[in-house]
């Protein structure tokens, strides 16, 4: 059994603001809650990528692999304020900081804490090399 931190399982305060959980105000939100008019069941929040972004991603729970590959179509982005008046539920879990994940079953009323879900992180491609010649001559 993994040890919790405090920080990652009490809402946000104040107090407790951080450059990670300031700022922002988009959530990235399955296209599946719009065309299909399904509730989110599933959501997350990461490490926001920019100024906007809160870190929140929401899903119905019927996105495929196949689907979430497609980001740039298949996940909008919506002020976490309008996600949290479409579904009030949604209002005290938003507190929460990077590393939270939510879930809640089709027959089930609220809301489950998720520890053993692996987060997704953007994976980026850095190449290291002490060979000044690959860079050719700046001159």
């Amino acid at each position: 059994m993994t040890e919790k931190s405090p920080e990652m399982d009490t809402p946000r305060t104040p107090s407790s603001e951080t450059n990670q959980t300031k700022n922002g105000f988009l959530a990235l939100v399955s296209r599946l809650c719009f065309d299909e008019k399904l509730p989110i069941r599933f959501m997350y929040k990461t490490v926001p990528e920019h100024l906007n972004d809160t870190g929140w991603r929401m899903f119905t729970g019927y996105e495929t692999p196949e689907f979430l590959e497609d980001e740039v179509t298949n996940l909008i982005p919506v002020e976490l304020e309008k996600m949290c008046t479409i579904d009030p539920s949604l209002t005290d879990l938003v507190q929460f900081n990077a590393g939270t994940v939510w879930e809640r079953a089709p027959e089930a009323d609220g809301w489950e804490r998720v520890y053993d879900y692996k987060i997704p992180t953007s994976s980026v491609d850095v190449s290291i090399t002490n060979d000044v010649d690959q860079y050719g001559d700046p001159h």
